[in-house]
């Protein structure tokens, strides 16, 4: 087994890369002469600008013969083992843990745990680590003016190391963790912009279909004019006879098949565009989950006091449809679906007689890629996604969300509110 492997899902931006790294290069150059050349501190000067400037040659080496936008995860693992070499001989050079810059040995492991692998960023934690002892022991003596001596406590000596370390796991763990995070994060978004795109797609498509639909009414009602005509001349010829039937009967097919696709064939081209009210949206939804599902929707319209009409922005219905169809998936016979809404907010409140949310996991509901671990039923288990991303489509969408269990249907409830400025707005 390979202990370092290349994944596409870990990799350092070389730009910003070489851009730190120059930021480093030259700051240190600024630092070594600076030492020498004002403070007039004696120390070896000519190998400290060497160790710099083979520091600038692997950048530059970076630049001209690295030719990828992206660094591996392998090569940045040996990149970022050449940072800590060359700080460590620098800081080997000039007191070791004692020199004040130490603390820069914990950035290119920090800066790799939260875009490089797991065992990348433990690699590198470990080198850092034996770095830090290597530089307790080991180490020529702190420059400083000739007349002065500096005297350190041992307990402070010693200290210096220990809190090196404590900081290095410590910044880790929480780069590592939040690394993570925004890694999952992205992933999950990434499946929203693909979801829309679907949507987009489909609606595309469907428009399109409804249109030629439209389109192809009227030469098919031709067709079967003609052909019942031709029907009724040659009755008596049975061959003839038999060829136009099947003829009729497929022009029938077609206008069914058309009549599908339009859903409503006296309503005209524009319906496709039409805009509908909250009440008519959540309706259509229910409806297309009443095809599928044996579950009894139950819809209440009574608090629905409002009935103006909003644009059909594909990630309001996506979102709406996501809870229903979780609303669906987990209840075990019946779905609540309450409209209320005033001259203020309209809300959409959607229960079922389910288990609800997993009390481990309900306050972190709206994240992706989490999963219960009380979960008995491995068919009806997720990772969240699909609340995510109804959540994030509809807060786009200006809507408030708060997911929690119900107090009154025992299952899971979603309340999904808007003010109506925002609404009208959309």
């Amino acid at each position: 087994m390979k202990f370092f492997k290349t994944s596409k899902a870990y990799y350092l931006n070389k730009s910003t890369y070489i851009n730190l790294r120059w930021i480093a290069i030259i700051g240190q150059f600024i630092t070594i002469n600076s030492v020498k050349f004002i403070f007039n501190f004696e120390y070896n000067y000519f190998l400290a600008n060497f160790i710099v400037f083979l520091g600038a040659l692997s950048n530059l080496f970076l630049i001209y013969f690295y030719n990828k936008p992206q660094i591996t995860n392998r090569s940045s693992f040996n990149f970022l083992f050449i940072d800590i070499t060359q700080l460590s001989f620098l800081f080997y050079l000039s007191g070791g843990v004692l020199n004040p810059f130490s603390i820069f040995l914990l950035i290119p492991s920090v800066f790799s745990s939260s875009n490089l692998d797991i065992r990348t960023n433990l690699t590198l934690i470990l080198v850092t680590i034996l770095s830090i002892i290597f530089l307790t022991f080991f180490y020529k003596d702190l420059p400083y003016p000739l007349n002065e001596n500096i005297i350190v406590n041992e307990y402070y000596y010693y200290a210096i190391p220990l809190a090196l370390i404590i900081a290095l796991v410590f910044l880790n763990y929480f780069a590592i963790t939040f690394g993570r995070e925004s890694r999952l994060r992205k992933e999950a978004l990434d499946k929203i912009q693909e979801v829309i795109a679907k949507e987009h797609e489909l609606v595309s498509l469907g428009g399109q279909a409804a249109a030629a639909a439209h389109s192809l009414g009227t030469p098919l009602s031709t067709i079967k004019i003609i052909s019942q005509e031709l029907l009724d001349q040659f009755k008596a010829d049975e061959d003839i006879n038999k060829d136009l039937e099947l003829l009729v009967s497929q022009v029938e097919r077609c206008n069914e098949i058309l009549k599908k696709l339009t859903l409503n064939p006296t309503i005209e081209d524009d319906f496709i565009d039409k805009d509908l009210s909250l009440a008519e949206y959540v309706d259509q939804i229910v409806k297309s989950f009443k095809e599928i599902s044996d579950k009894k929707f139950i819809v209440n319209l009574e608090q629905n006091l409002n009935s103006f009409q909003i644009k059909k922005p594909i990630e309001i219905v996506y979102g709406i449809r996501n809870f229903i169809g979780n609303a669906n998936k987990f209840s075990k016979e019946k779905i609540y679906i309450t409209l209320k809404s005033d001259s203020e907010n309209s809300e959409i409140i959607i229960e079922d007689d389910g288990e609800g949310y997993p009390k481990d996991i309900l306050n972190k509901i709206g994240e992706p890629y989490i999963k219960s671990l009380k979960t008995y039923d491995n068919s009806k288990s997720g990772l969240g996604l699909g609340i995510f991303i109804g959540k994030t489509l509809l807060e786009k969408n200006r809507a408030e969300l708060l997911c929690r269990n119900s107090k009154t249907r025992r299952g899971a409830e979603v309340n999904i509110i808007w003010n109506n400025k925002d609404l009208i707005k959309i």
